[in-house]
């Protein structure tokens, strides 16, 4: 019986290898399978995340196609001129591409994004989209709506505040980057990303000039070329800004200079001080960083985290290029709630207008958009003029 046990028992043991073996390839295949379709899946993943993710595009990562109208306008319309089925709406009275295109909302977004990122007043200010080329608002300003009295008393009546209408100018702002035909007809060249790039830089360069020193003919006005005086809030007339000498002419009195800083931030109202921000060119800065207090520490306070703004005396610095150089009388730097001060009234739509014929070979996208703009509060935005007074 023990002999004949034996071959049994070993049959038995190889048996269940073998079970163990097959079962062991099974495993190692589905496993196989499952790291190649986690795979499969970062590497669409990747492809995907290398494009940059439109703000019309509600699917994310899952679906990173864009609308079905955007790409007819890039792969029909800004690749070979075919407007036909197109959806697209004309911009103005007159019919088919004469009268240029809206953009789609993909492209329109991108165009936007990227501007906030370039203009610098555009980011800390009131942007405000509009249907029509005029748009206007209502700002009070004085009286007191409100008083105390006894629970039996009669209610006086309370002053009334003064409204006072305001119309940002608005000027059409445009662009006309020029590709060649080739560039259009490769499809690795992405014409959407390039144009939405081209437009929002020529955009930012003349928006930045325009929101500071802007004349307001045809254009918007700059906060800069608002009224300026001395006087404190309440005493001057609606619109005019409150500027603080610096103490000498070109310059800052002595070695005091942060002492001049100092009477900017508090000229503000407390209020406003909540999300107020400089705003003074690189040249301009460049003499802020020297500034040290009297035990040797720097005035400027660099940032300690990444994405988040350097500061001085606790608030934010945004440098504008177009803000003037120190000189005598200039108007150097600007301190407040641009948020609450300063308005920008844009129509949502970009027109482009696809040009192969003006400038052969290439071919010419013009781009076109009204942009407006105005100081909507005063008390918000304080000036610093470099003079004695």
């Amino acid at each position: 019986m023990d002999i004949s046990n034996t071959p049994l028992e070993t049959k038995a043991d190889t048996l269940e290898d073998s079970f163990d073996t097959v079962l062991m390839a099974e495993d190692i295949a589905v496993l196989r399978t499952d790291v190649d379709g986690l795979k499969s899946q970062m590497d669409d993943i990747s492809k995907a995340s290398a494009r940059p993710v439109l703000a019309g595009n509600a699917d994310g990562v899952k679906g990173m196609a864009p609308s079905a109208a955007a790409q007819d306008f890039v792969t029909k319309y800004l690749r070979r001129g075919d407007h036909a089925g197109v959806e697209l709406k004309s911009f103005s009275g007159a019919s088919g591409p004469e009268g240029g295109f809206a953009v789609p909302q993909e492209i329109d977004a991108l165009i936007g994004r990227t501007l906030k990122d370039i203009s610098p007043i555009r980011s800390i200010a009131t942007v405000v989209q509009t249907g029509s080329a005029g748009y206007r608002k209502l700002v009070t300003h004085g009286g007191t709506p409100s008083g105390w009295v006894s629970e039996t008393a009669g209610r006086p009546e309370t002053d009334t505040p003064n409204f006072n209408e305001i119309a940002p100018p608005t000027g059409e702002l445009y662009a006309n980057p020029a590709a060649s035909q080739g560039m259009l007809d490769d499809a690795a060249f992405d014409v959407e990303a390039w144009l939405a790039d081209e437009i929002a830089r020529e955009f930012a360069q003349a928006e930045g000039a325009a929101f500071v020193g802007g004349s307001g003919v045809n254009q918007p006005r700059g906060f800069l070329n608002a009224p300026v005086t001395d006087e404190p809030d309440g005493a001057r007339a609606f619109g005019s800004l409150q500027y603080v000498p610096s103490g000498a002419a070109g310059g800052f009195a002595g070695a005091d200079g942060e002492d001049a800083l100092v009477d900017l931030v508090h000229t503000l109202k407390p209020a406003y001080r909540q999300g107020a921000s400089f705003v003074m060119n690189s040249a301009t800065l460049a003499q802020i960083r020297k500034f040290k207090t009297a035990d040797g520490a720097f005035l400027w306070q660099a940032s300690l985290a990444s994405g988040q703004p350097d500061m001085l005396l606790g608030y934010p610095v945004v440098e504008a290029e177009d803000m003037p150089d120190v000189a005598a009388d200039s108007l150097s730097i600007a301190f407040g709630n641009f948020r609450a001060g300063y308005l920008i009234a844009e129509r949502s739509a970009t027109s482009i207008l696809r040009d192969p014929f003006t400038n052969k070979p290439f071919v010419h996208f013009y781009a076109t958009k009204r942009v407006g703009g105005q100081v909507m509060n005063s008390e918000a935005i304080k000036l610093m003029r470099f003079s004695v007074s």
